[in-house]
């Protein structure tokens, strides 16, 4: 299986887990989300998707390239790619928290776990590929916000 062949499963499941965290999100966005106190630098909801999207590419093109290199670095991408599926299945279950439960709190302690896992992801592969792991900076950094929007949603509504 060729490079773009793997980029393309990764983006498929990527995209998979963004549309599944959508079906808990979208519903909650439209009644419970806007009753709620939300910080002055809450962006409007609009700009989520676009965001989300791009970053799904981004993790499933650095995803691919990762994953390409398992003939040379068997045992490291195969860490790597458990971390990277790990963050996936935690970037879901926030959606889950927050917007299903509306639970700020648990979101916010779940979010936390999740940058863990994500800069964890970062570091196992830009050993393996610097590109791969540039990739993933910007998912960082907006994790990053969410967690201090995050923060600021459950301070103002405790």
């Amino acid at each position: 299986m060729n490079k773009i062949v793997k980029i393309v499963i990764a983006l498929i499941i990527c995209l998979a887990v963004g549309y599944s965290a959508s079906l808990v999100t979208r519903p909650s966005v439209e009644s419970w989300y806007p009753t709620i106190e939300k910080p002055i630098f809450n962006p409007p909801n609009w700009i989520f998707m676009p965001v989300w999207t791009i970053l799904y590419i981004f993790m499933a093109v650095a995803a691919g390239i990762v994953w390409d290199k398992i003939k040379e670095q068997t045992e490291e991408v195969k860490k790597a790619l458990l971390f990277f599926i790990i963050q996936l299945i935690l970037n879901a279950i926030w959606s889950y928290l927050f917007f299903g439960l509306k639970n700020p709190m648990l979101a916010l302690v779940e979010i936390a776990l999740l940058w863990l896992m994500i800069y964890e992801t970062y570091l196992k592969f830009i050993k393996i590929n610097k590109t791969a792991g540039y990739l993933l900076i910007p998912y960082l950094a907006w994790v990053g916000f969410a967690a201090v929007l995050n923060a600021s949603i459950w301070w103002l509504n405790k």
